[in-house]
């Protein structure tokens, strides 16, 4: 059975995106059968893979809440999961989003089960994936635990900024709370330093502060995204860093940390 990451962080502009979508192309570079969701209504995943007219898919993470919130039946995979636009991926596939998702979000008040629907979906699908990444929203609300609850696991990206890390604390504790009452197989894989700048002061003072606060009790990558304009220019492509820019130090840094997540197995 697939293990099921959720890519978590409440802040915006932190790279939860660019980690999953570059993450998941270096897992299936090493031959891991991966599975992308968008589960952020912004669709910006969507958006990298090549899709830029997110409300003409016919089907998308959305179409399924909504079965499920229905008791519906789910349409065969072929209708819901596709491919990169820019390359026939034998080992990557992706479950697209749009802004339909933040409708799904309101109805998840009065939805039965509420925190498990996405759950339910990703159980049909786990057995034919080594890994799926869920990359979520930046808020704390029913989609994000929603995405905890499916996962047994959770990477958070962190900038190294002052409000980044001061927001660590409150992300946590919604993590433990899900732990110690839904998903007790929850399990933080690490925190991940993304655009990081390691010759400034601030991003040097912003690591020891996260790392001597939890360092002893929550794992931290030892890779560290750095900042790159190729990552810009690779969203513009609708390509992964990977894909475009193969030797550029992002790329190798993700992977690296597709070799760190691997070796956790």
């Amino acid at each position: 059975m697939g293990k099921i990451i959720a890519v978590v962080n409440q802040k915006g502009g932190v790279g939860k995106t660019t980690t999953t979508l570059n993450l998941g192309y270096a897992l299936a570079e090493a031959e891991k059968k991966v599975l992308l969701i968008d589960f952020d209504p912004q669709s910006s995943l969507t958006v990298c893979m090549g899709y830029d007219d997110t409300d003409s898919l016919p089907c998308t993470i959305a179409t399924l809440m909504q079965k499920v919130m229905e008791d519906l039946d789910l349409p065969e995979d072929c209708q819901y999961i596709y491919h990169p636009a820019s390359q026939s991926s034998k080992t990557l596939d992706f479950i697209p989003c749009s802004m339909e998702l933040s409708a799904v979000d309101v109805s998840l008040v009065n939805a039965v089960c509420r925190e498990s629907i996405l759950k339910g979906i990703l159980g049909q699908l786990a057995e034919g994936y080594d890994y799926i990444i869920i990359d979520c929203s930046p808020s704390l609300g029913m989609l994000t635990i929603n995405a905890l609850v499916a996962a047994q696991a959770v990477i958070i990206p962190v900038t190294p900024e002052y409000l980044s890390a001061k927001g660590l604390e409150i992300l946590l504790k919604n993590i433990l709370r899900v732990k110690r009452k839904i998903n007790p197989e929850l399990e933080i894989e690490g925190i991940l330093f993304t655009m990081f700048k390691e010759r400034m002061r601030l991003t040097q003072t912003v690591e020891d502060i996260i790392c001597n606060t939890y360092g002893s009790a929550i794992p931290i990558y030892e890779t560290k995204i750095p900042c790159s304009v190729k990552v810009g220019e690779s969203n513009l492509q609708s390509q992964s860093i990977i894909q475009y820019a193969k030797q550029n130090k992002v790329s190798l840094a993700y992977k690296a940390l597709a070799r760190e997540v691997a070796g956790d197995e």
